[in-house]
């Protein structure tokens, strides 16, 4: 039997995408021209959030690598034979379906569909080693360079129907931070918590999104010394009378991340947590009040340093003060160029999404220890932002 290194099969109907089409036509328009711009022929996006933005495809790898090829007149997604039709349902143009009869046939189907090109435009910051030494092989009369920063660029700048999707996520946020506060007790355990909001948040993009793939959605809920890390994993820890608590909700839908952070208490907190609590939410509220357009991301963190050194609290801050939204998660995507950190100088412009979100950290054994967030995401617009965040954050709300 002769069987082949790639193929295309076009198994069922195209599946509804999370845009429409026009939305994909003038995302890969903007991508040709910083082609034309950067002397490109071709682009091999291999990372999960640009397959995702320019195809409408979330690839999970399980050890398998995957692609979407842009030419100036082609968009084909590369893809495994393990996931057979799904790839092409999901993608908003082709679809070439690489098999492991024989070893780097994934190889094989980018050329296939690369060609000849001289000039190509990979990802650097996502290629390992050993995919850039196959890259450079495969290619190599090619000269290869770095299109990541300028894709991350275009990505931050949302359209209209990305904003859409997002308000509907920090939307399901807040539905699963209010089933989080619902199940909030003593002795229930982080786990049982956090399902709690999970399952809550799925129900509703189920129901409001049902021709979305219901995947990746999560929820992380600490307690006591848990709260220390803003990305700790949930455990079986029962709560206990007098704990700080940090719930987190993170709604998925086609790829899109939102969040929901807040700081909660199991009871009357000590007049210290109080203290360190009140000043976070104070953080929280300049920061809220900095995000405009024409604000430096450098100059807003410089702001809020300057309120925690006069608590004597910035030594305790743990992270920057915020991040982009799109496609991106805890385990692809990052579009660090719009962070709130002291070496970012972006300057916001409307169109952005960006979240606050300040963070102390009391180490155990102090007075007041634990970890104390609050976040909102925001919409940067013409003249101001929107706070699409609905959740109350803050000691008058948040003592269960």
């Amino acid at each position: 039997m002769q069987r082949p290194d790639f193929f295309t099969l076009h198994n069922g109907e195209k599946a509804k995408l999370p845009f429409s089409n026009t939305e994909y036509e003038n995302r890969l328009s903007a991508l040709r021209q910083v082609m034309v711009e950067q002397d490109m022929e071709v682009v091999i996006f291999t990372s999960m959030h640009n397959v995702a933005y320019y195809s409408g495809f979330l690839y999970c790898a399980f050890g398998r690598p995957y692609a979407c090829v842009v030419t100036q007149d082609r968009s084909v997604t590369i893809s495994a034979n393990i996931d057979l039709g799904q790839p092409w349902r999901r993608s908003y143009d082709e679809n070439v379906i690489y098999t492991d009869w024989r070893r780097d046939n994934y190889v094989r189907a980018l050329q296939s569909v690369v060609g000849t090109a001289k000039q190509i435009g990979i990802e650097f910051d996502h290629l390992n080693l050993e995919m850039h030494g196959k890259f450079k092989a495969a290619f190599e009369s090619a000269h290869i360079r770095d299109v990541a920063p300028a894709t991350m660029k275009l990505r931050m700048l949302k359209s209209a129907e990305e904003i859409v999707l997002i308000k509907e996520g920090a939307r399901i946020a807040d539905h699963g931070g209010e089933a989080i506060r619902a199940a909030i007790k003593q002795g229930a355990r982080e786990v049982d918590i956090a399902m709690a909001g999970r399952d809550a948040m799925e129900l509703e993009i189920a129901r409001s999104h049902p021709d979305s793939e219901i995947r990746d959605s999560w929820v992380w809920f600490q307690s006591g010394l848990n709260t220390d890390g803003a990305h700790n994993p949930v455990t079986t820890r029962k709560l206990e009378q007098g704990d700080i608590l940090s719930l987190n909700t993170f709604p998925m839908i086609s790829a899109y991340y939102t969040a929901l952070e807040r700081t909660l208490f199991l009871g009357e907190p000590d007049a210290r947590s109080l203290q360190i609590w009140q000043a976070n939410v104070e953080a929280h509220e300049l920061g809220l009040s900095l995000i405009k357009p024409g604000s430096k991301c450098s100059d807003i963190v410089a702001e809020i340093n300057e309120l925690f050194a006069s608590h004597d609290l910035l030594q305790y801050r743990t992270f920057g003060y915020g991040h982009s939204f799109g496609v991106l998660s805890h385990y692809y995507g990052r579009e660090a160029g719009l962070e709130l950190r002291e070496d970012i100088d972006t300057v916001l412009e409307p169109g952005m999404v960006v979240s606050i979100e300040p963070m102390l950290t009391i180490p155990e054994g102090q007075a007041g220890a634990g970890g104390y967030r609050e976040h909102d995401i925001l919409v940067v617009g013409e003249d101001s932002a929107e706070n699409i965040t609905r959740f109350p954050y803050g000691p008058e709300h948040n003592i269960c």
